[in-house]
């Protein structure tokens, strides 16, 4: 565990990254009454509703820890650690399925939704380039009538050359065009496997419903704390704390955030993760 402080492994801190862990992963369980309000435990947090459902949203939906504005969350005494995330649990299942989040899942998903790719029919192209060799050649025949007497032989040789490719363009036999004429249809095929492809990952990353992508959250979570030793010795060197085990220095953040979190948390949340991936299917 790179660089933490002795003091950043207290009870307190993991009690703040237990929350954390919790609204950036959005463990739900199945079946919970919730006995407080919302804002019963909201002000154990220190956070509003609106803030609560912002961080939801953002670490649900963006995949990252949102802490800012969590002040009360180290706060929080050991006996009441459960009850607490319990509430979140709980209050994070019932606001996933709210009219607000569905709705930011909805943009999220619009905003990402790949963009077709498309050609120019050969008659297009041709016409493209006739029209623009026709203005090139207008502009700069305006250009070269407004010049000093100096300037003049500068614009002759352009003036000659886009003529020459505008009769290039107008020409049937032009060899360019009629080989994308030739080659149009095997490209728009490509094209358009390639569209459907894009599509394709898009709506399997994006899925309509909501729950599909929680869906993966939730076993992202599950992947990532599969194998915490919670065993793990820690040794200390100037102050700060390490693994004694070098090899846990360079697991990644999530790994040494379940590890904070402790086997009391992370075991009962695998298993509410479990189950709610069951209720999903």
């Amino acid at each position: 565990m790179k660089q933490l402080s002795a003091h950043s492994l207290s009870l307190r801190t993991r009690t703040g990254m237990v929350v954390l862990l919790l609204l950036a992963i959005g463990l739900c369980i199945s079946s919970f009454t919730i006995k407080k309000t919302a804002a019963d435990f909201l002000e154990q947090l220190g956070i509003s509703k609106t803030s609560a459902d912002e961080k939801i949203t953002n670490s649900l939906l963006g995949g990252y820890l949102d802490q800012y504005g969590l002040r009360n969350a180290k706060n929080i005494a050991t006996g009441n650690r459960a009850a607490v995330t319990r509430d979140l649990l709980a209050y994070t299942k019932q606001y996933i399925s709210s009219a607000a989040f569905q709705k930011a899942y909805s943009q999220l998903r619009e905003s990402n939704k790949p963009k077709p790719s498309s050609i120019q029919s050969p008659e297009e192209m041709r016409s493209g380039l006739i029209e623009q060799y026709k203005k090139s050649i207008t502009e700069t025949d305006a250009n070269m009538k407004k010049a000093d007497a100096s300037m003049k032989h500068i614009f002759e040789p352009i003036l000659v050359t886009l003529k020459q490719q505008l009769k290039d363009a107008q020409d049937p036999n032009n060899a360019m065009l009629n080989n994308y004429k030739k080659n149009y249809t095997a490209m728009l095929t490509s094209i358009e496997a390639s569209n459907q492809q894009m599509l394709a990952e898009w709506e399997m990353k994006y899925p309509a419903n909501q729950l599909s992508f929680i869906k993966t959250r939730l076993q992202q979570f599950l992947d990532e704390t599969g194998n915490i030793d919670f065993t793990a010795q820690l040794i200390e060197k100037n102050g700060k704390k390490y693994f004694a085990n070098p090899a846990y220095e360079h697991k990644g953040n999530r790994w040494k955030l379940a590890f904070r979190a402790g086997r009391e948390v992370i075991e009962p949340a695998r298993t509410m993760v479990k189950s709610w991936l069951e209720e999903i299917k």
